[in-house]
C-alpha cells in the first residue's frame, strides 16, 4: 500500500478551491473508492454524487487530472500517482457543493425536443413492418447513460456558455435517435437549425473522445443531422421551391 495525494475541489456556488488529502491506495481501486475513503477518514462532509459504481448510471462524472471521466471507471493504476491526483467538478454546469454540479438544465433541454410520434401500424393487429438494418442504426444511441461528460467538454457550452442557443452533443444524440427511428413521423430539422444551434458544432470530436459508452457522437449523430439540415435548407432546388411556394 502507498499513500497518494488527492487534490479535491471543495466549495459551493460562492466559490472554493482545491484541498489536499492523503489516503492509502491499494490494488484495484478506482477514483471513487479513494474519494469514499477520504470521506471516511478526513472529510466527512465532502459532497459527491454516485449511485451504481458500475459505469451505468452516469452519476459520478467529474474532471480527473483535467479530463472529464467517470470516477467509478477510472482506475488509479492508470494514473500517475506519484504526481498526485486532482479531482474537480464538471465545469460546464453550476457547482452546488464540492464535486456535485447542478445538471437540471439538461432535463429542461430534453423536454424541448419533439417526442417520438409513431406512424400508423402497418397491419390490422397493430404491428409495424420495418427492416432490421433500420432498427440497428439507432441502437448505438440507446447506450447513452446521460453522464453529461460530452456536455462538459463541448466548447460551445463550456467556453462560450451558449446554453440558451445550443442543446449540446448529448441531445444531438437524442434527436438523432428519433430522427433515424423508422417508426417516427416527426421532424426536428427546423428546430435543429433555428432553436437547437446545430450550426455551432464544428465537429472537433471532443464529445466522442470522452464518451464512456464509446458512442460515435460526431460521426454517427451530429454529422448526419447536419446533412439533414443542409439538404432541407441549403439544397438549391428546395430553396427555389420554398421561394416559389412561400413555405
Amino acid at each position: 500500500m502507498t499513500k497518494t495525494r488527492f487534490s479535491i475541489w471543495r466549495g459551493d456556488s460562492h466559490g472554493g478551491g482545491r484541498q489536499d488529502y492523503e489516503t492509502e491506495v491499494t490494488e484495484g481501486m478506482v477514483v471513487l473508492d479513494a474519494v469514499h475513503q477520504i470521506q471516511a477518514e478526513s472529510a466527512n462532509d465532502l459532497a459527491v454524487r454516485w449511485n451504481c459504481k458500475a459505469g451505468k448510471c452516469g452519476s459520478c462524472s467529474a474532471e480527473i487530472n483535467g479530463r472529464s471521466r467517470l470516477m467509478c471507471m477510472t482506475r488509479l493504476s492508470d494514473l500517475p500517482l506519484e504526481q498526485g491526483v486532482t479531482i474537480d467538478p464538471m465545469q460546464t454546469f453550476p457547482v452546488l457543493r464540492d464535486l456535485v454540479t447542478d445538471v437540471k438544465w439538461n432535463y429542461a433541454t430534453k423536454q424541448r425536443i419533439q417526442k417520438f410520434t409513431p406512424r400508423t401500424p402497418d397491419a390490422e393487429d397493430g404491428t409495424w413492418r420495418i427492416a432490421t438494418v433500420d432498427t440497428e442504426r439507432v441502437q448505438e444511441f440507446r447506450k447513452c447513460i446521460e453522464c453529461y461528460l460530452c456536455q462538459d467538454v463541448c466548447h460551445v457550452l463550456r467556453e462560450h456558455h451558449l446554453h440558451d442557443e445550443f442543446i449540446g452533443p448529448r441531445f444531438m444524440v437524442y434527436a438523432a435517435a428519433l430522427e433515424m427511428q423508422p417508426l417516427d413521423t416527426g421532424s426536428r430539422v427546423k428546430a435543429l437549425k433555428e432553436d437547437f444551434g446545430i450550426g455551432y458544432c464544428n465537429i472537433t470530436k471532443c464529445c466522442t473522445d470522452v464518451c464512456p459508452e464509446g458512442i460515435k457522437i460526431t460521426d454517427n449523430a451530429i454529422i448526419p443531422l447536419k446533412e439533414r439540415v443542409a439538404d432541407e435548407y441549403y439544397d438549391p432546388i428546395k430553396r427555389l421551391w420554398r421561394k416559389l411556394t412561400k413555405t
